[in-house]
């Protein structure tokens, strides 16, 4: 940091610089606040990569009430209905604000937002900006909002390792610094450090998103939603790279079809075929693949030439691949992509934890339930941002001047991906869920680098076992039917690791839920 870090306390500190941090930090301007990143501004949040767009109702065939149909449908019962409408009802105006904040949207030639259609949305709904490169364009008009707001300081290339707390309530952050630990006493903290992708080797997301939210919250003794719930997207472009090029879901939005090597669309018995929910298809796909063909993506004939002006990042990343998506099949495959799990949080994005609030793909709002329709997850971090930004605003908490100096290592994901992605997939089971857990709990209790994405990953699996059906994204082959009565789950990461020791004496415990 190359400013006194005691001009910083006491006032609000936001761990993430996504869509939903610098959203954020702009809703609370001009009251002075302070951004921590961990890379430069842009470099490696998810949010850049972003292809999909934002969902709202805003064509004249459509209403939020339809949009919320489709949302609850996705989420497969498990969505906050209440929430969701809020979010959803909330979306027009906020994407009007992003235009104002000069993203530029694409529009058809009467000037009219262009809307486009992917999975599982009745209507033509989905706002993009610069075709496939939603996230960059939107990404690039907040850095240059951010950068000019004299009330927000971005320190880049310092990164939150602990939260300080007392008595349930935030007392400050402890941040890696060039030099050494650095604490920054402050009663306010908001988390928008987005997913979990970092955890599994194959993902969309950067390989640096390793649940450092959920981490960070876990050990702050905060409630945990939902987080059995990992979606995998199923097109993602199968390869070498690693991250894994999206194939976004728009692709087949605009009529291109999923075949194997025979040519065949083995999805045609589906309903909605290649446009069904996201975990049907990926279920579908991954058993395909299983079984020992080979799947691609079949856009030759619809987009077909206009393939490229359409989707211009997938295109490049196609072209890096040898493949030319106009005239070749694009071979693909299931791909972590989103978290529907998170931080528990409020209407207003609070946490249990006082002075703790959280936003973005971090949160669990009940917006998603079991399966996030496609394109809600952007919607839900530009509303989101500016109702957590009011509640901050309107909060007041005490700060701790100094605290005891704290060298905690980066977290590192890498030697518990081969695990991670074996034991919590598109298909899971109790063997592979209790072999999870039976490895995670010791390399939680550490104090490396692999101890925070090792209790983040323990506590995936510990909700996994305990959720004995399927739903949305959670498949498990042992308890492959829906419960009668849907609940979401909540956990803390004590009680996480009671399980998991209660398991090691009883190797077939599994909590059966109400």
């Amino acid at each position: 940091m190359s400013a006194d870090v005691r001009s910083y306390f006491g006032r609000p500190i936001i761990i993430g610089g996504g869509i939903a941090g610098l959203l954020t930090a702009l809703h609370l301007a001009p009251e002075p606040v302070l951004v921590l990143s961990r890379t430069p501004l842009g470099s490696e949040a998810s949010s850049a990569w972003a292809q999909g767009g934002l969902a709202a109702s805003l064509g004249d065939d459509d209403d939020p009430a339809l949009h919320l149909a489709d949302t609850l449908a996705a989420g497969d019962g498990l969505c906050d209905a209440e929430i969701a409408s809020r979010i959803l009802h909330a979306a027009p105006d906020a994407i009007e604000a992003l235009a104002n904040l000069g993203v530029r949207f694409d529009r058809t030639p009467e000037g009219t937002l262009r809307l486009g259609l992917e999975a599982a949305h009745g209507r033509r709904r989905i706002v993009h900006a610069g075709g496939d490169g939603s996230g960059l364009e939107i990404m690039r008009a907040l850095v240059e909002a951010v950068r000019s707001t004299p009330s927000i300081v971005v320190v880049e290339g310092v990164e939150a390792r602990r939260l300080a707390v007392e008595d349930n309530t935030v007392r400050g952050v402890w941040a890696s610094c060039s030099m050494s630990p650095v604490f920054l006493g402050t009663g306010r903290v908001v988390l928008a450090t987005g997913g979990i992708g970092g955890l599994f080797f194959d993902s969309t997301n950067p390989s640096g998103s390793c649940g450092q939210g959920l981490g960070l919250a876990a050990r702050a003794g905060a409630v945990l939603a939902d987080l059995e719930f990992v979606q995998f997207h199923p097109t993602a472009l199968d390869g070498p790279a690693r991250p894994m090029p999206l194939i976004s879901e728009a692709v087949r939005g605009e009529g291109a079809v999923i075949v194997d090597e025979t040519g065949r669309r083995f999805l045609e018995g589906l309903e909605g075929a290649e446009l069904a929910p996201r975990d049907v298809v990926a279920r579908a796909i991954w058993t395909h693949l299983s079984n020992g063909h080979r799947v691609f993506l079949d856009g030759r004939e619809k987009p077909g030439l206009t393939f490229a002006r359409q989707f211009p990042t997938i295109a490049s990343a196609c072209r890096h691949a040898g493949i030319d998506p106009a005239r070749d099949l694009i071979p693909v495959r299931p791909a972590q992509h989103y978290h529907m799990g998170g931080v528990a949080v409020d209407q207003d994005g609070r946490t249990s934890v006082a002075g703790l609030w959280a936003c973005g793909e971090v949160a669990s709002t009940g917006l998603h339930g079991a399966n996030r329709l496609a394109s809600n997850s952007l919607t839900e971090a530009i509303v989101c941002a500016r109702w957590v930004a009011e509640s901050v605003a309107g909060s007041a908490i005490g700060v701790r001047t100094r605290s005891t100096a704290r060298d905690i290592p980066a977290p590192d994901p890498v030697s518990l991906r081969p695990l991670l992605s074996r034991t919590l997939g598109v298909s899971r089971d109790g063997e592979m869920l209790r072999e999870a857990i039976r490895t995670l709990l010791p390399l939680a209790k550490r104090a490396d680098a692999t101890a925070d994405p090792a209790a983040v990953g323990l506590m995936i699996a510990v909700a996994a076992l305990q959720r004995q059906e399927s739903r949305g994204a959670h498949y498990r082959t042992d308890f492959p039917d829906r419960a009668v009565v849907a609940h979401r789950s909540r956990l803390r990461l004590d009680e996480a690791l009671a399980a998991a020791e209660e398991l090691a004496c009883s190797p077939t415990l599994e909590k059966v839920e109400p």
